[in-house]
């Protein structure tokens, strides 16, 4: 199973740093447009600056909002990386509190309070999902359905049904495709096919 993590609920985490006040926000991402949806949805228009990262398995991006660069984005950036965790934006917020931080501090304070926002997060494993599809005659639906129900992390559609039986799509996670490959054709003694979406 893979390593990786994302995370299984939104999360938030706040501290002070020589009196700069800074928020961090967190939430598992499926796409770019949730990333910035997210975004949208929790920047302050009001702080000082609105830094953020995101991680999409190779695709990752990362902005400072007008701190001096690599300062705030790439900190939080490694901040995720760090952690092992994938499909995953992070957004801090800094209102300025009239000290300098310098360039070290403010990487410490923005990758900081990312990671504390981060470690405090509930995590589950990001799974490798495949997507299927099984067509089968009528009478093997209902076994077949409840078998394949039964296995962890299937999910499967409401079927399509023609003259003759039943098709419907299913997504599971790619370690556990050759053993429902397997079930479906014992199941139905060779009767129902299997096809796996590239």
């Amino acid at each position: 199973m893979s390593s990786r993590q994302t995370l299984s609920s939104p999360a938030s985490a706040r501290q002070d740093v020589k009196k700069s006040r800074f928020l961090a926000f967190a939430e598992a991402i499926e796409s770019e447009e949730a990333a910035k949806a997210f975004l949208v949805r929790h920047q302050d228009l009001t702080a000082s600056h609105n830094c953020w990262a995101w991680r999409l398995g190779q695709s990752y991006r990362f902005n400072d909002d007008g701190e001096p660069s690599g300062t705030a984005g790439k900190p939080i950036l490694q901040a995720i990386d760090g952690q092992g965790l994938d499909c995953v934006v992070v957004l801090v917020t800094r209102w300025f509190g009239g000290v300098l931080l310098g360039s070290g501090g403010l990487m410490r304070a923005y990758g900081g309070t990312a990671a504390l926002c981060l470690r405090g997060a509930e995590k589950q494993p990001l799974l490798d999902l495949v997507s299927a599809t099984v067509a089968c005659v009528f009478s093997d639906l209902a076994l077949l359905q409840a078998r394949l129900s039964a296995l962890p992390d299937v999910v499967m559609q409401n079927p399509d049904f023609d003259g003759t039986g039943a098709r419907w799509s299913l997504s599971l996670p790619r370690e556990s495709a050759p053993e429902m490959e397997r079930l479906v054709r014992d199941l139905t003694r060779g009767r129902a096919q299997v096809w796996f979406d590239s």
